[in-house]
């Protein structure tokens, strides 16, 4: 693989085209699997967020198996592709599971919220992080890495586009019986029904079009070593001796714990503290995919002024900005009243702002994570993308699972109202509805300037970057000799 090796517009496209599964996933599942168990089928919140926390603890586990597993993975498709085409049809029989519980008791939908969570994340898990890892394989240019990670970004971007469009405007629509269609019981189902095909072709499309990079692509080094949860959590421990590394797993670890907690109190803040109605959701929630198309298109640019590493700042610092700003607006009584034109088209604009800026921390640190895995193998001498994203994606997804259980949780200790009734804000008492606004926006959000101090001990730059290409390259013209 040559440092200075780029890719056409076609094969980025091809490669892109897969992250819109994790954009349909991700946006379904942090939207709606908590709303949907907690109030529509009346589970306790504690119970949900138990469930869902305990997905993460498998995640401790898969992610970086996933990893190791590729990274070491021998075979005529190389080392990502098989899984990327194995994944695809268990993720979309274990999410439609997901939506589509028997009639069970309390403790019945805890323990099937419970396996099918687990199962989804798993599933997803054996596609995503061997994905993650090809893009970071396909180039080692500085800049064009960047470019790569843009395109997987925008992406999944569209994905999650998607999962907004099939949600408010088509399963979830306002009808007579159902104002507030995400509590319509009956939607779910065939919602999760379309999702899952769409899963099962985008991922398939981007395993048979990547195909012809397979010959490019590093292959395993050395004998093969027998797979084993001792090997793998002793090769995490090696990437985490990185200390850039170190920084940034830790830095995304309280990045993703917010954002699970947001998440999943997306659609209780949209519907009872705004008040807005299924189409204006759409409206909303459309302006952050699309500020994150645009900025994605700028940060080729700003890397080439100021570096990563301002850039993964920024982004973290301003989603939490758009996060506290619009609440503490509406508890001052300095936002306009719910139900006007002028507090959508404020929140949308906050939302888009948010999307332009975070952008550029998501796509910074795939790019950063990419060129530590070449640092490290100057270190080791091993390619080990997969145990890198590996461990990224478990920070990611663990940190927002437990974000998850969190918010389940403090919707009891609020005693928030369950069940299909509540349809306003005017079901809800005043002061539950004010601690939902702090603990969505200041509570949590404010731990962003942890997050800042964290990305801020980040050190490979660009020159160092570069220097260890040189080296990496002359190390591997010596061994083919």
């Amino acid at each position: 693989m040559s440092s200075d090796r780029t890719l056409s517009l076609f094969e980025k496209v091809n490669y892109g085209v897969g992250q819109v599964a994790e954009g349909l996933k991700n946006t379904s599942f942090g939207l709606l699997v908590l709303f949907y168990y907690n109030q529509v089928l009346e589970v306790p919140g504690t119970l949900c967020g138990l469930a869902l926390g305990i997905a993460l603890i498998f995640d401790a586990i898969t992610d970086p198996l996933a990893g190791s597993l590729s990274d070491n993975w021998r075979s005529k498709l190389g080392r990502r592709h098989p899984f990327m085409y194995a994944s695809a049809i268990p993720l979309a029989i274990c999410f439609l599971l997901l939506f589509n519980p028997p009639e069970l008791g309390e403790t019945g939908l805890f323990i099937w919220l419970t396996v099918f969570a687990v199962l989804t994340r798993a599933a997803m898990t054996l596609y995503h992080v061997p994905h993650i890892a090809l893009g970071a394989e396909l180039t080692e240019n500085f800049s064009e890495r960047t470019v790569i990670v843009s395109f997987r970004t925008a992406f999944g971007t569209i994905g999650g586009f998607l999962a907004l469009a099939l949600s408010f405007l088509v399963f979830f629509a306002p009808s007579e019986a159902f104002p507030n269609g995400q509590l319509n019981e009956a939607a779910y189902s065939p919602f999760a029904a379309t999702v899952s095909a769409l899963m099962v072709i985008t991922i398939w499309l981007s395993a048979w079009g990547t195909r012809q990079q397979i010959p490019h692509l590093p292959q395993p080094v050395g004998e093969p070593e027998p797979l084993s949860i001792r090997r793998v959590f002793s090769e995490v421990q090696l990437a985490l001796q990185n200390y850039s590394f170190r920084w940034l797993f830790i830095g995304v670890i309280i990045v993703f714990l917010m954002v699970g907690v947001d998440g999943a109190l997306n659609l209780y803040i949209n519907t009872y503290f705004w008040e807005l109605k299924p189409g204006q959701i759409f409206i909303y929630s459309i302006a952050a995919p699309v500020g994150m198309i645009a900025g994605s298109a700028f940060t080729s640019w700003i890397h080439a002024r100021w570096d990563k590493k301002p850039s993964v700042i920024l982004g973290t610092a301003s989603w939490a900005l758009c996060q506290i700003i619009p609440v503490v607006l509406r508890l001052l009584d300095l936002m306009p009243p719910n139900h006007t034109t002028e507090l959508l088209v404020i929140l949308i604009l906050f939302k888009l702002v948010q999307g332009i800026t975070v952008v550029q921390a998501l796509v910074s640190f795939g790019s950063m994570v990419a060129d530590i895995a070449d640092q490290h193998e100057l270190q080791t001498g091993k390619r080990q993308e997969g145990i890198f994203f590996g461990a990224s994606s478990f920070s990611n997804k663990s940190a927002s699972g437990l974000g998850t259980f969190v918010a389940g949780m403090a919707l009891d200790l609020i005693s928030w109202p369950r069940g299909v009734g509540i349809q306003s804000a005017a079901d809800i008492p005043p002061d539950t509805l004010m601690m939902l606004g702090l603990l969505f926006g200041p509570i949590v959000s404010g731990f962003a300037v942890v997050s800042v101090w964290c990305y801020n001990h980040y050190n490979l730059t660009r020159a160092e970057h570069e220097e260890i290409l040189e080296q990496l390259a002359t190390r591997r013209a010596q061994a083919k000799k």
